[in-house]
């Protein structure tokens, strides 16, 4: 019948029939989209065109992506998935090498101040000693020996920079004494003997004990400081490296690609669906953060002390006044300390008079001391300026981890004004699930990202602990402590244990979780058997004693 009815019609009427039959007839044959669009993204991002398909197909078979019409085959997607867990750990290396730079930058910048600063000290040794006469000219070497200890403590080296700074009082006593002494007593064993003297009779006055605590202090804290830039830029590579989970890549593929796989490759992913997606993959970076907020903010106590009165620069500079000012005194009261060193050390002669020389430079030396050296105010302008720099660089370091998954969201997701149609992880739609907290404990809820927070990676932990370690040391040289010379094992546990030594924990000690939630259904068995074992054993003890 309609065939008849279609034959009847006049031309014109027949073609509006045909055209309106064809238009209905579309959906029904299902006229498939191109995949044009995809096949060329996808050979972009440097795969083949093999096994592509040139229209949709059906979307069963997707295991990442929401089931539905695709142009995206089961290999396809695992590429594509592949991709962006590559392209995401690209963007967090990136990210940890800007951090890096500037961790790098930072050292850089305090490394070349803090050794022209010593280089100018030593430099200034001639002029400030030379009225010394032969007590500095015959032992430059002493007083050179003294400046590259101090250069070899700050680099690193396991010096004991008490010991240290002893020994040269100890060995400039020595100098004095011969050059102002008898003949006499210019025998090895005497000399050590005068030498003995040091800490009982004090013949520098309070000058050794007032540098050496001044000096401490200063390179204890310049050296944690460079050693806090360092641990920190390593932990910031480490953590960097590590790969994102499979549960990860599932998250990523579905956030990145499957708008792509789904023909709406222009919709970018909702901002607050691309959050819960980057702090559940960066959800063990997160655990970072409170030590390394205290780090930073330790190695900020630490810079801003760099200028704390005596300031740095002062206690460097200083170093040849302080020492011209021992000599000094020394001189000034040779005879009373030479009549207590011959009550101790015996008396080898009659006392003669001394050096002719050495008295007259007592007469000439003029009385400096070294509360009159004044550091040039361009010195003191160029530390506050260090500090201030320094300061404000690590501020900016502060939070890192807690924002990289807002950085990273930041080159993926749609801005603000795009919430009502974005890619929400199914369609074009607003994304209506709340934003999780930063942290692995905060992803049990996790809509986007399946997560075992019992489970943390070890890693990460390691590196926690690192930062622990290195803010404790850094606490110590605030008060002035060689920590290098320290029971570090408290930096952990407070046991006392001894573990730590030098400040360093063996790798494979354990972090902060000794052993997996999955080993408590082994220990509850194990203890569980305990007892049957006992009894086991007891039984024929009591056979025995029953047959008796």
């Amino acid at each position: 019948l309609l065939l008849t009815t279609i034959q009847k019609m006049r031309p014109p009427v027949f073609l509006c029939v045909l055209l309106c039959l064809s238009a209905a007839a579309g959906p029904v044959a299902g006229a498939d989209r191109s995949c044009s669009d995809l096949r060329q993204f996808y050979t972009g991002k440097g795969f083949t065109l093999v096994e592509v398909p040139q229209t949709e197909i059906s979307g069963e078979h997707l295991r990442m992506c929401p089931q539905g019409p695709t142009c995206c085959t089961s290999t396809m997607e695992e590429n594509l998935g592949g991709l962006s867990a590559r392209e995401t750990e690209g963007l967090i290396r990136e990210a940890g090498r800007s951090l890096q730079s500037a961790f790098n930058a930072l050292h850089r910048s305090f490394d070349t101040y803090f050794t022209e600063l010593h280089g100018r000290s030593e430099r200034s040794l001639p002029e400030a000693l030379s009225p010394l006469g032969a007590l500095y000219s015959q032992n430059t070497r002493l007083y050179g020996d003294l400046y590259t200890d101090l250069r070899q403590y700050y680099r690193g080296s396991a010096l004991n920079l008490d010991e240290t700074l002893s020994e040269f009082w100890s060995r400039l006593l020595e100098r004095t004494f011969k050059i102002s002494a008898p003949s006499e007593v210019s025998k090895e064993d005497y000399l050590e003997c005068v030498a003995k003297q040091q800490e009982t009779l004090r013949p520098f006055g309070d000058v050794p004990r007032d540098m050496k605590a001044k000096l401490i202090r200063a390179f204890v804290t310049a050296r944690s400081f460079v050693q806090g830039l360092i641990v920190s830029g390593e932990v910031v590579r480490k953590v960097s490296q590590v790969h994102l989970s499979p549960e990860c890549m599932k998250a990523l593929m579905k956030l990145v690609y499957c708008p792509h796989c789904h023909g709406i490759a222009s919709v970018k992913p909702c901002s607050n669906y691309c959050s819960n997606v980057m702090k559940g993959c960066l959800a063990n970076q997160a655990d970072l953060d409170p030590e390394w907020q205290n780090i930073i903010d330790t190695m900020i106590q630490v810079a801003s002390s760099f200028s704390t009165e005596p300031s740095l620069d002062v206690v460097l500079s200083s170093i040849p006044a302080r020492i011209y000012e021992a000599v000094h005194f020394l001189q000034e009261n040779m005879d009373t300390f030479t009549t207590k060193v011959y009550q101790t050390c015996g008396t080898p002669g009659e006392p003669g008079t001394g050096s002719p020389t050495l008295h007259e430079q007592r007469k000439k030396s003029g009385s400096l001391t070294a509360s009159e050296y004044k550091p040039s105010p361009t010195a003191g302008l160029r530390l506050e300026m260090q500090v201030s720099d320094l300061s404000s660089k690590l501020r900016e370091m502060r939070q890192y981890w807690t924002q990289l998954p807002v950085a990273l969201c930041s080159k993926l997701a749609a801005g603000g004004a795009g919430q009502d149609k974005c890619w929400n992880g199914i369609t074009k739609a607003r994304y209506l699930p709340e934003v999780m907290g930063d942290g692995l404990a905060n992803q049990i809820n996790n809509p986007e990202v399946e997560l075992d927070i019992t489970k943390p990676d070890m890693t990460i932990r390691q590196q926690i602990m690192q930062l622990k370690i290195m803010s404790n040391r850094l606490k110590n040289a605030l008060e002035g402590n060689d920590v290098d010379f320290q029971d570090a094992s408290d930096d952990i546990s407070g046991s006392g244990s001894g573990m730590c030594v030098g400040g360093l924990c063996p790798r494979n000690r354990p972090g902060l979780y000794a052993y997996s939630p999955d080993n408590n259904r082994v220990r509850g068995t194990a203890t569980s058997q305990t007892p049957i074992c006992g009894l086991l054993l007891l039984l024929p003890l009591t056979i025995l004693l029953l047959q008796r």
